[in-house]
C-alpha cells in the first residue's frame, strides 16, 4: 500500500541535496517551530555519526528519558530514521506529518528536499509524542545542515576527513568550521569533540572556546564493552557517554550507562549474527571507502586473529573497489561477488574484472538472496577452517542482506514487519 504522504516525499528526490536553512526554517515557522518543544544534541563528523547518536539516546533512554532519535541512511525502512524510545514512527504517523509538511510547503510556496522533509517530519513526531531530548546526527555537514534549525546546546563531533568538498569546503580545516558551527559557541554551549588531533583539534578548541561555550576532549574509555566489534565503536561510545553526562548532570548513573551499552548493537556495523547454537553466521559490516575498510580489517586482526573468511563482496560504481579489495585481500580465503537490484550498483561481471587485474580469484558470483547468503555459509562452515561469512562493501547492500535474514536471527528482530523502502542518502 503507497500512501498518500510517501508520494509526496519521493517527489522530493528531484531536488538533490541543497544545503542551507531557509527552507526548513520557513517551513518550521509555519508548522508552529516544533524543534521548540524538546531538548537537542547534535551530532557531526564525518564517520562514526550514527553509533554515536544510537548509543547517546540509549543511555539517555535508560535513565527514564523520553528520547527521539534522528538518523540517515536506513537500512531497510525510512521509518528507521525516526524513532523515540528506541521504537520507529508508525506507517500512520509518518504518512500523517508527511502530508503537514506538503500543506506547509503548499501554503509557504516552498520545495523541500528529501531530507529537509524528513528533519521537519522528525521534528514534528518528537513534538507529539513528547520527547524530551532529541538526538539529531547532522545529514551533511552541520552549519547548514536542516537539524541545525533545532538550535541545541550539546554539539558531539565524531571526526574529521574531506567529504563533500564542493559544499563543505577543500580542506579539513574548513569542513571542521562547518560541522562545528552546527551551533553558534555562546555561554551554555557544550563541544565534546573526537577523532581529530593536532593543529585541528586546537581550532575546535579556540572555536568553542571564543563565544564562551565548554569544550571536552573525552578520554577512551576502557571498561565499555559494545555488541559491535572495533575499537573505533569505543571510541564512539566515549564520546556519548560524555554527552550524556554533560546533559543529565547529577543524574547521569555511569554503571546503568555501561550495563546500557552492553546490549546496544548498531546494526549492519561489525554487527555478528549468531544462530540458536550461539554460533557466529555472519558478520556484517557496512564498509563502504578505505577508510571505512581499514578499521573493519583493524578489527578482523584484533577479535579473529590468524582467521580469513569467506567475504560476500558488493559496491557501488562510485566507490575505490580497487583499494577497498587491496586492504581485504590478506583476510579473505574466498571471494563471492554479489549486487541487490539497485542502479547504483556495479556489475558482478564488473567486480570480477577488477579481481582478475589484482590477481584475486572469484568463488562464485550473484545477486544477493537468501539461497546464495546460506550457500556461501555452507561452504565457510564445512571448509577445513570453519568461520563466520563477512558481508561487506556497502550500506545498501547489508540493508539487503539485513532485509533477507531478519527473520533467522534474533540480532535483526528490530526489522521484523518493515518492507524495504527508498533508501537514498539525502
Amino acid at each position: 500500500m503507497q500512501f498518500a504522504g510517501m508520494e509526496f516525499l519521493n517527489s522530493r528526490l528531484m531536488f538533490g541535496m541543497q544545503p542551507g536553512l531557509k527552507s526548513t526554517r520557513r517551513l518550521a515557522e509555519y508548522l508552529g517551530n516544533p524543534q521548540d518543544s524538546f531538548d537537542s544534541i547534535h551530532v557531526v563528523g564525518t564517520n562514526g555519526k550514527g553509533s554515536t547518536s544510537f548509543y547517546l539516546a540509549n543511555v539517555l533512554q535508560a535513565h527514564g528519558l523520553s528520547v527521539g532519535f534522528f538518523s540517515s541512511p536506513h537500512l531497510v525502512n525510512l521509518r528507521e530514521r525516526i524513532r523515540v524510545d528506541g521504537l520507529p514512527i508508525s506507517e500512520e504517523d509518518l504518512d500523517e506529518l508527511l502530508l503537514l509538511v506538503k500543506e506547509g510547503a503548499r501554503a509557504t510556496a516552498v520545495e523541500p528536499t528529501f531530507f529537509e522533509v524528513l528533519t521537519l517530519v522528525a521534528f514534528l513526531y518528537y513534538q507529539k509524542k513528547g520527547v524530551k531530548v532529541a538526538v539529531l546526527e547532522a545529514g551533511m555537514g552541520g552549519r547548514l545542515d536542516s537539524t541545525a534549525v533545532a538550535c541545541g546546546k550539546i554539539a558531539v563531533l565524531t571526526s574529521v576527513g574531506l567529504e563533500h568538498t564542493e559544499v563543505l569546503g577543500s580542506t579539513e580545516s574548513a569542513i571542521l568550521q562547518e560541522k562545528l558551527n552546527v551551533i553558534l559557541p555562546r555561554e551554555g554551549v557544550s563541544y565534546i569533540v573526537g577523532g581529530i588531533q593536532g593543529s585541528l583539534l586546537d581550532e575546535a578548541k579556540n572555536f568553542a572556546l571564543s563565544g564562551g561555550a565548554s569544550f571536552t576532549t573525552p578520554t577512551i574509555r576502557q571498561d565499555i564493552v559494545l555488541p559491535n566489534l572495533g575499537r573505533h565503536y569505543v571510541e564512539n561510545a566515549s564520546l556519548s557517554l560524555c554527552a550524556a553526562s554533560r546533559y543529565l548532570g547529577s543524574l547521569y548513573n555511569d554503571g546503568l550507562a555501561l550495563k546500557t551499552l552492553a546490549q546496544c548493537s548498531w546494526a549492519g556495523r561489525m554487527q555478528l549474527l549468531k544462530n540458536n547454537a550461539g554460533q557466529v553466521c555472519y558478520i556484517l559490516d557496512g564498509a563502504h571507502n578505505s577508510h571505512a575498510v581499514r578499521r573493519l580489517v583493524e578489527s578482523l586482526k584484533l577479535y579473529f586473529p590468524g582467521q580469513k573468511f569467506h567475504c560476500i563482496f558488493g559496491a557501488l560504481k562510485d566507490k575505490d573497489v580497487d583499494e577497498m579489495l587491496r586492504l581485504m585481500a590478506p583476510f579473505v580465503s574466498h571471494w563471492h561477488l554479489t549486487k541487490t537490484d539497485y542502479q547504483r550498483f556495479r556489475e558482478l561481471d564488473d567486480l570480477a574484472k577488477i579481481m582478475a587485474q589484482l590477481e584475486l580469484s572469484v568463488a562464485s558470483a550473484a545477486e544477493i538472496s537468501v539461497p546464495y547468503l546460506a550457500k556461501v555459509l555452507r561452504a565457510s562452515l564445512n571448509s577445513e577452517s570453519p568461520s563466520p561469512v563477512l558481508i561487506t562493501g556497502s550500506l545498501y547492500m547489508i540493508g539487503s542482506a539485513v532485509q533477507l535474514l531478519k527473520n533467522d536471527f534474533e540480532e535483526l528482530d528490530f526489522f521484523r514487519g518493515m518492507t524495504p523502502s527508498t533508501n537514498e542518502h539525502r
